[in-house]
């Protein structure tokens, strides 16, 4: 990984990018792959596009989504603690004890999430925290004067985690989901322009949002680009660490390559063609199989409009929607590896129809 990729790698990770807040972070992701790209293009919701060799008949996508798990200020209480409703999927189970960035419109807040001491609380009567129950404590003694900070009920709330390397061979950090897909197509991007790669298609390079809250930013985008091919890239469950049952949610580990999805939304031909490249470019990969949707951007792919040739490439994770999300480093460069290989096969002409 060069220095330039490194410190992209970290500020991007660290920025945060709640559902439906995004701007920061697709700033940061477009202005890193300013050098590599034709066009650009920047939907309403925020949905950022990066355009290679445009105008050409036949497109193609590569598409991770930029949007993480957050908290909405839902109520102020006349002490000054602050409430909360979920913004996408987050865990209140872990939230106790955590730090937390509050989002002003003007400036980051600091608070804590509160929580009563292990001597006054009857433990043999605790339970797991529900969203009812957390709080944010953000100093102030107050109503008025958690106003006069400028929060508000609708302010965003991010835990505040950064991230770092573990033995060597993982990242870990807050909202690897799925700011890791970003950097990785932002990589394959650059790999096309550091080798002089003249495609024979229009590359879209999509980084969408709002996923998190149903897959709404990948609905709008395919609407608008309609591409003939669609290769996205989510994170998918490591399932080798505790309190896993692998018999009901599979068997994937990380640092053992791409998991390749089996379900109704992958196109089979593409998933077939994505498999073959892996194993002509010696590329390790896993099997998932899905039930009814993969619940990840590849369903609006497949499905929004009249139909796109979709598949989906995921990347191993542990401890998914939490502050210490873990990826093997390996692993995300297999998946660099196995998109760029992909694209390199598309000849421009692909027709995946099962029949015709």
């Amino acid at each position: 990984m060069s220095q330039k990729s490194n410190d992209f790698l970290y500020e991007y990770l660290n920025n945060a990018s709640p559902t439906g807040f995004e701007m920061s972070g697709q700033k940061i992701w477009l202005d890193y792959l300013k050098p590599y790209l034709d066009e650009k293009i920047i939907d309403i919701y925020g949905t950022a596009v990066a355009v290679i060799n445009p105008g050409k008949p036949y497109s193609v996508v590569i598409e991770a989504h930029a949007d993480e798990i957050s908290w909405f200020v839902n109520y102020i209480d006349e002490n000054g603690y602050l409430f909360l409703r979920r913004n996408g999927g987050s865990d209140a189970l872990i939230a106790p004890s955590m730090r937390a960035n509050i989002h002003t419109k003007d400036k980051v807040i600091k608070g804590i999430f509160g929580w009563p001491a292990i001597h006054v609380r009857d433990t043999t009567k605790d339970k797991a925290p529900s969203v009812s129950d957390i709080f944010i404590d953000c100093g102030a003694s107050n109503k008025k004067e958690v106003e006069e900070m400028g929060i508000h009920v609708g302010t965003v709330v991010t835990f505040e985690d950064g991230l770092m390397e573990l033995n060597e061979k993982y990242l870990v950090g807050r909202a690897l989901d799925n700011r890791i897909g970003g950097y990785m197509i932002a990589q394959v991007a650059k790999r096309l322009k550091d080798n002089n790669i003249e495609l024979p298609f229009t590359l879209y390079v999509v980084n969408a949002v709002q996923e998190e809250i149903g897959l709404r930013g990948a609905e709008m985008i395919v609407k608008r680009l309609k591409p003939d091919l669609a290769i996205i890239t989510d994170v998918t469950h490591d399932t080798q660490s505790p309190m896993y049952n692998k018999k009901t949610q599979g068997d994937m580990a990380c640092g053992k390559g791409p998991v390749i999805c089996y379900g109704p939304a992958v196109q089979n031909n593409v998933r077939d063609f994505i498999i073959d490249i892996a194993n002509e470019n010696k590329i390790d990969f896993q099997r998932q199989a899905v039930s009814r949707s993969t619940g990840t951007d590849t369903d609006s792919f497949a499905y929004a409009t009249e139909g796109v040739a979709s598949a989906l490439i995921s990347l191993p994770l542990k401890y998914m929607h939490t502050t210490v999300e873990m990826i093997a480093k390996s692993d995300m460069e297999a998946v660099i590896d196995l998109i760029y290989a992909c694209l390199l096969k598309v000849k421009g002409n692909e027709d995946f129809r099962y029949f015709s």
